[in-house]
C-alpha cells in the first residue's frame, strides 16, 4: 500500500505503508518542504509540518507519539511540547518564541491501495538516522 499526501492539488505518494513503523515518524521531502509522517499503533496515518514551531528544527518526524484523553498527540523531541494531532495547535503553550500561534500545519493523508514506481516517490527518512529509498518528485509541468 502506497502512502499519499494531498499537496494542496494532488495525492503525491510518499513512501509505503511498509515504511511506517507503528509509532515512529518518518521524514518526507515534498517539492522542499518537510513533512513528518506517522502511523500510530492503531493503524492511523497523520502527517504535519516537520519543523517545531519552538526550536525551528526540523525534527517532529523524530517526536512521540501519544494521547491526551481520546486524542492523537505528538511530542516534540526537543522542548517536548505535545500537539493535538487531530487540529495541529500545542497543548502546553498558545504562542511560539516568535509570538506566532503555537499550531501545526496538518496535511491530508491516506494509504493508497495502487502501487507507485519508487522512481515518483519523495525522499524520505525514518527516525533515527535510516534513508528510504527514492527520489525526490518532481512536478508534473505537463
Amino acid at each position: 500500500m502506497t502512502v499519499e499526501i494531498h499537496d494542496g492539488t494532488r495525492w503525491r505518494p510518499v513512501c509505503t505503508l511498509d515504511d511506517l513503523q507503528p509509532g515512529r515518524g518518518v521524514a518526507v521531502l515534498l517539492d522542499g518542504e518537510q513533512v513528518a509522517v506517522f502511523r500510530d499503533r492503531a493503524g492511523a496515518l497523520h502527517a504535519v509540518d516537520n519543523r517545531d514551531p519552538f526550536s525551528g528544527a526540523q525534527v517532529l518526524s523524530r517526536g512521540l507519539l501519544g494521547s491526551r484523553g481520546d486524542r492523537p498527540t505528538l511530542a516534540s523531541p526537543m522542548y517536548k511540547q505535545v500537539f493535538d494531532l487531530t487540529d495541529g495547535r500545542c497543548l502546553d503553550e498558545e504562542t511560539a518564541p516568535d509570538g506566532s500561534p503555537a499550531v501545526l500545519r496538518l496535511w491530508p493523508v491516506r494509504g493508497a491501495a495502487k502501487p507507485t514506481p519508487v522512481a515518483a516517490r519523495a525522499t524520505a527518512t525514518r527516525a533515527p538516522a535510516r534513508v528510504t529509498a527514492g527520489a525526490t518528485v518532481k512536478e508534473d509541468t505537463a
